[in-house]
């Protein structure tokens, strides 16, 4: 995937960490951390995973552990530049039963290029930024060159999950999606795009756009052969 380093991600810190959050950073994240350079995905876990998962941007967390903690067969990889979500999963994985993930906590764009083709059952990119002004449009994560290399990673049938609470972005990753021949919707009827697949576990994130009146929508596609 070639594609300059305009970022999609904003700010790179929030608020500043309490001690036990910023003292599991410095201790828990190098054990946990995704090397830069991978030449087989399984071999990072421990456990010989069944299917390997990524989430771009996940935010708090708290959909990844959920998705980890349900399936302990499998391994789950969380990409996330902003250091306070990374601290949230941090908290997450040694709370939970959730200790098949990894984590990377920069530009996904940096790792993605080193891992072999059709190694994952399925990628998650949910709620990402919406960028909805046209000058702000390079910055949104969901490019034909970040799709083309998600359709070199996803293995045919596997999943790509969208999800958004905002029209700009609902519209802007629809479009960019359909129109790439690897992917296929999946939606036969409005309810599958309006209502949150069965096995959601919900996110903070999620309850605020619906608290603030804003609809979220799903939107799955099948990486077709």
């Amino acid at each position: 995937m070639t594609e300059n380093r305009v970022n999609f991600y904003g700010r790179r810190k929030g608020r500043p960490l309490r001690k036990a959050m910023a003292e599991m950073l410095a201790t828990d994240l190098p054990r946990w951390r995704m090397p830069r350079m991978v030449a087989d995905l399984p071999d990072l876990f421990s456990h010989a995973p069944k299917d390997i998962w990524l989430e771009i941007g996940f935010g708090g967390g708290e959909h990844l552990a959920a998705r980890a903690a349900a399936a302990p067969q499998d391994g789950f990889i969380g990409a996330e530049p902003f250091i306070n979500g990374v601290a949230s999963l941090l908290r997450h994985r040694a709370a939970g039963d959730c200790q098949n993930i990894l984590i990377w906590d920069d530009d996904v764009r940096l790792i993605l290029p080193s891992w072999p083709t059709a190694s994952l059952a399925g990628v998650y990119i949910l709620f990402p930024d919406p960028w909805p002004k046209k000058r702000h449009a390079p910055r949104r994560i969901l490019t034909q060159p970040m799709l083309d290399e998600l359709a070199r990673l996803i293995r045919p049938g596997g999943l790509l999950r969208l999800a958004s609470d905002h029209p700009v972005a609902k519209s802007w990753l629809l479009e960019e999606t359909t129109r790439h021949p690897a992917f296929a919707w999946t939606a036969r009827r409005p309810q599958d795009w309006r209502r949150p697949p069965p096995d959601w576990p919900g996110t903070r994130y999620m309850k605020k756009a619906e608290q603030e009146g804003r609809q979220p929508s799903w939107f799955d596609f099948c990486r077709v052969s």
